[in-house]
């Protein structure tokens, strides 16, 4: 499911615009500095408009980026912003979709994925941690952005008020909780490292792959 059907509307062309993004881009690029890898592919998973990973892709150049969404209209939106950009380390989108069992990517150094996992159903959540388990290396990055529920701290009244909302829309979406990502990340050798508050009552969760066994 692409973001950008929860709150992107149109900016010009097959442009999409998030205000979300404008918000929050420089908070997440800041816990992202301290945790990416010096060189390598960074795929991101339901890119939505594409506007992060543009703003990424040009504060980290050493990196290249590959952004994807299972929407049309999103690929077309990406395709639109990094046009318009022209970064040399921004590469073309792809069409993945975070449930399906095969990728048309084979390997990434780094993951991430932003505002996903309470906007789809959660067999795209159990397929992200598939695809991160089955494309990173032993201690590669995986990313997760959004708002979420944690065991012992209380949830805000408008993240309460937004799962509300979101169940209201689909009753297969919702705010997850960080117990519950955390095991299905550890079901694919994937170990939650961190868990960082970010502004407006969102969490950075970072999780880190683990050396296969034996």
């Amino acid at each position: 499911m692409s973001p950008w059907l929860a709150g992107e509307a149109p900016a010009a062309g097959d442009k999409r615009h998030a205000p979300a993004t404008q918000r929050n881009r420089d908070a997440i690029a800041d816990v992202l500095a301290a945790h990416l890898p010096g060189a390598g592919d960074v795929l991101e998973v339901a890119s939505g408009s594409g506007e992060h990973i543009l703003h990424f892709a040009a504060r980290f150049p050493a990196l290249v980026w590959r952004p994807s969404d299972p929407d049309p209209a999103a690929l077309r939106s990406i395709a639109a912003w990094a046009a318009e950009a022209a970064l040399p380390n921004l590469a073309p989108p792809l069409r993945i979709d975070a449930a399906d069992a095969d990728w048309p990517a084979t390997q990434a150094d780094a993951m991430l994925c932003i505002n996903m996992v309470h906007i789809s159903p959660w067999p795209a959540t159990l397929g992200l941690m598939r695809g991160a388990g089955r494309l990173l290396p032993a201690g590669g990055l995986l990313y997760l952005y959004g708002p979420y529920v944690q065991a012992g701290v209380e949830t805000a009244p408008s993240n309460r008020a937004f799962d509300e909302s979101l169940r209201a829309r689909d009753p297969a979406w919702g705010l997850r909780h960080v117990d519950d990502v955390a095991a299905a990340g550890r079901a694919e050798g994937l170990r939650l490292d961190h868990v960082i508050a970010m502004p407006a009552n969102n969490l950075s969760l970072i999780f880190r792959r683990d050396p296969p066994p034996g």
